[in-house]
């Protein structure tokens, strides 16, 4: 097949095709984006300490131009990378969520094609040559974005000082990573989806369901659980470079994240089963029968989501960790007589809300995934809803259906998600110790340094708990679901549009 045709096969198609070539580009720019400020973060040099050959250590410079700690600190700008790649992991599952809008009827476009003499690997190479190209033209708006932001927010104060990294550029290969990283993942995305065209040409395929979703996903998160801790296991025994800590951290919270939303099937399978077992009102029988069908629509539909809801939940550990370390420093300041640091102390207060900030794009960004996967979950069955309507079913009982399916899976599997996240850190940070220190001096500060007599003091020490955060846990978690809400609303506009005349066959 020529590149011109396969261009053009690719390009084809309705206005629905037409908005979800523009909703995966405008993720794939959000997510390029994303990486790209990451990239930029860890391009920074300086601020490690230098031993010298006397046994003191130095700086090195570079770094000290910032005003932000996260920035002049190597182990502090670890934790940044680190939130701006998880950050990305929500706008991700969002593109991945905008490839499946107006599936059927891309599906059926792709049997016609196959039934007009189309090979399965020609009919495969369009589908994902319609994301390819989707996907590559939002990491290049992404790109020009990171540039047109680098260039507008790079306003240097009274010597130099800076806010963001805007003086550093990505080194060659995170900037390759960042720039095609997305391209790829939506090209295995693509892949997946189209299998059954790839089978038969009428994208049939017969499943047979002998019995629900396992919970063998739980494995995952245990995984993820041990992954996220060894780190700081082998810190305490090794020199462990600040890269692979992150790396494995990183690896630890990725299983996390799979082990919840792969897990959503059985939470989705189990909840049908209560409601189909005890429900009352056909909306929750119909809703039952409908998860049980299909358990991993949830996963689909709540990926996103669920992804930032175990982030926001990390975020809460780490907001509880960052006002526990000011207060316990500002008490062993108290006990040694230090005044106290209001710029040590806002430090630790802007940390907090920066990650609060995070935590609201990143329910924003699955809030519209959400929204996207819903409404294709609607027109994709909208003839079934048709001859529901024609039937005789009323439309509030095809309402509450909708609802039931939503927050049935979603209340039990947001608790998880934040659940696991907060414990991802509570695992290793539950209390804060601050002190202890020896200090060694003369008794006559007067005396030779080389021949007084020496006394040593020990400071004292301050150990905190880092206390649950539950009204900010549960400010996330109601915001969530009333923003669900919204969005079954939503859904709910869009089913009331469905035309009795999708039930016809021409």
């Amino acid at each position: 097949m020529r590149a011109a045709t396969l261009f053009r096969l690719s390009t084809a198609g309705t206005r629905t095709d037409t908005l979800r070539t523009v909703l995966t580009a405008a993720s794939a720019a959000l997510a390029t984006t994303a990486m790209l400020a990451a990239a930029s973060v860890a391009a920074i040099r300086g601020g490690e300490p230098v031993e010298q050959p006397d046994g003191s250590s130095w700086l090195a410079p570079g770094a000290e131009h910032y005003t932000s700690p996260l920035l002049r600190e190597p182990g502090l700008r670890i934790g940044v990378i680190f939130g701006l790649l998880l950050l990305t992991l929500p706008v991700l599952a969002l593109a991945g969520q905008c490839i499946r809008l107006g599936a059927p009827a891309r599906d059926r476009r792709l049997a016609a094609i196959r039934l007009a003499g189309a090979t399965p690997g020609q009919a495969v190479l369009i589908a994902v040559a319609e994301t390819i190209v989707a996907s590559i033209l939002g990491s290049v708006v992404g790109y020009g974005l990171y540039l047109v932001l680098r260039w507008m927010l790079h306003e240097p104060g009274p010597g130099g000082v800076l806010t963001l990294p805007t003086d550093v550029f990505p080194d060659p290969v995170p900037l390759a990573v960042a720039v095609v990283a997305v391209p790829v993942v939506a090209a295995l995305i693509g892949l997946v989806l189209m299998r059954g065209v790839a089978v038969t040409p009428l994208g049939v395929v017969r499943r047979q369901r002998a019995h629900g979703p396992r919970p063998w996903p739980g494995l995952a998160i245990a995984i993820g659980f041990v992954l996220f801790n060894v780190p700081v296991w082998l810190s305490e025994r090794m020199v462990l470079s600040g890269y692979v800590y992150g790396a494995l951290m990183l690896t630890g919270t990725l299983l996390v994240i799979v082990g919840v939303v792969v897990g959503t099937g059985w939470i989705s399978y189990t909840a049908g089963w209560l409601l189909h077992r005890f429900g009352r009102g056909p909306g929750s029988l119909l809703a039952g029968r409908r998860m049980m069908a299909d358990p991993w629509n949830g996963s689909r539909t709540l990926g996103a989501l669920l992804g930032a809801a175990v982030i926001g939940g990390a975020a809460m550990g780490y907001y509880g960790l960052f006002v526990t370390q000011g207060r316990a420093e500002d008490q062993f300041g108290a006990l040694i007589g230090l005044p106290p640091d209001p710029e040590h102390a806002a430090f630790y207060v802007n940390s907090a809300r920066l990650v609060l900030v995070a935590v609201g794009v990143g329910v924003g960004v699955s809030a519209a995934g959400m929204l996207v996967a819903l409404a294709e979950s609607v027109v994709a069955r909208r003839r079934t809803y048709a001859a529901l309507t024609a039937a005789g079913t009323p439309g509030r009982t095809l309402s509450g259906t909708l609802l039931w399916q939503t927050l049935a899976p979603l209340v039990p599997a947001l608790g998880l998600a934040l659940a696991s996240g907060l414990l991802l850190v509570r695992s290793i940070y539950y209390e804060v110790s601050i002190g202890g220190g020896i200090t060694e001096g003369c008794t006559d500060p007067a005396a030779d340094p080389a021949t007084c007599v020496r006394t040593v003091t020990t400071d004292p020490v301050v150990t905190l708990p880092v206390p649950v955060p539950w009204e900010q846990l549960a400010l996330l978690g109601g915001g969530t679901v009333l923003a669900m809400l919204l969005v079954a609303g939503a859904g709910m506009l869009v089913l009331r549009s469905t035309d009795l005349e999708e039930i016809r066959t021409a």
